[in-house]
């Protein structure tokens, strides 16, 4: 059975930055990206704009990699949260998708003196 969940992991480091950019699901229209999210991740189109949202004002405007760090993060809650299997969708309550994101942008990020850079070092 072929895998149907969306990683960048899958993709060796060195051919990475070429072939994310040419990507068939990176670069679907928004509407079908948000439901192959939608579909992997039970999130709804409110949280899925304010996660691409975050990211973008975080400084990430190549809608690519944002998408990317879309994908990122929500497997990164998907895999500290194991109670989501008994929701419908991911459920972050008041304030807890921010807490989530700076978990999550602190923990992927690092600060250099000329800014921030990410471990995924695809830029």
């Amino acid at each position: 059975m072929a895998k149907n969940n969306l990683s960048i992991f899958d993709i060796p480091q060195d051919k990475r930055k070429k072939s994310l950019l040419e990507n068939e699901y990176l670069n679907l229209p928004d509407l079908s990206f948000y439901n192959r999210c939608k579909q992997q991740f039970h999130i709804n189109k409110g949280v899925y704009n304010t996660i691409d949202n975050w990211f973008y004002e975080y400084g990430i405007i190549h809608v690519v990699y944002r998408r990317i760090y879309i994908l990122a993060f929500l497997g990164f809650v998907k895999e500290n949260s194991p109670e989501l299997d008994s929701h419908k969708f991911i459920r972050f309550g008041h304030g807890g998708l921010t807490m989530k994101l700076k978990e999550f942008t602190s923990a992927y990020f690092r600060y250099k003196e000329n800014g921030y850079t990410d471990i995924f070092s695809i830029k």
